[in-house]
């Protein structure tokens, strides 16, 4: 059994590199199409093609199971690989994810002032990155002065088209063990709106931390116990 991580929308597997050090079990994070080791026009990626590429990942691990881990808008995937590879899959964690309604998409479910930005940005031919001020808001509220500059220096443009797409939660009905991370201190996703995508998933288990969004940098440890602890369930199950 292993870790597979999927970052959040303008991240990349870069964003957990510091909680992969602590975990007991096999761990590895991915770049979703769009970035890093995956580049691809930006107007081009699908919901469909960061679905494929998490389900490739995970068929040809050598691992006997994976607990896939997801962040912020790694949900909308979460829940279509989870449909596709049900049997691959020892658990769920959704760490303050984007996992709108059924049929809704991710662009109905934003914080007013971060759907603003986002409609902004659909009409806009070239993909740009978010101005820095708003990502500080958005995902550096915890952090320390280094914290913050290793998140802005590498966060990239962002694809369009999968938070335009209707959801499907088909996958969490395959009766997968669930558990959301919910963030008090979350700017992206605040913890009333994080209330609402735990009701949307069902009836996960619930952790809560006194953290902001991005909490694979600014308490990589803590977050590290708490996949720990989820883990060692998992296992004692398998």
């Amino acid at each position: 059994m292993g870790f597979l991580f999927v970052h959040g929308g303008a991240h990349g597997a870069w964003c957990w590199e510091r909680v992969l050090p602590h975990l007991e079990l096999p761990a590895r994070a991915m770049d979703l199409p769009g970035r890093g080791t995956r580049p691809m026009p930006l107007e081009s990626v699908t919901l469909n093609d960061w679905v494929a590429a998490v389900v490739e990942e995970i068929t040809r691990s050598e691992d006997a199971s994976t607990i896939l881990v997801g962040h912020s808008l790694a949900g909308i995937t979460m829940a279509r690989v989870a449909d596709r590879i049900p049997e691959k899959l020892a658990q769920l964690i959704f760490i303050s994810c984007t996992v709108p309604g059924e049929g809704r998409a991710v662009l109905e479910e934003l914080p007013p002032d971060v759907e603003l930005l986002a409609k902004e940005n659909l009409d806009n031919p070239t993909a740009m990155k978010m101005p820095d001020a708003i990502a500080t808001q958005m995902f550096c509220n915890d952090m320390d002065s280094e914290q913050t500059r290793f998140v802005l220096d590498r966060l990239v443009p962002e694809a369009w088209q999968p938070m335009q797409t209707p959801n499907d939660l088909a996958g969490l009905r395959r009766g997968i063990p669930a558990t959301y991370v919910k963030l008090l201190q979350d700017q992206s996703l605040p913890p009333d709106l994080q209330d609402t995508m735990i009701r949307n998933i069902g009836t996960p288990r619930v952790v809560v931390m006194d953290a902001g969004h991005n909490v694979m940098v600014s308490q990589p440890k803590a977050l590290a116990r708490v996949l720990n602890e989820l883990a060692a369930a998992s296992t004692a199950t398998h």
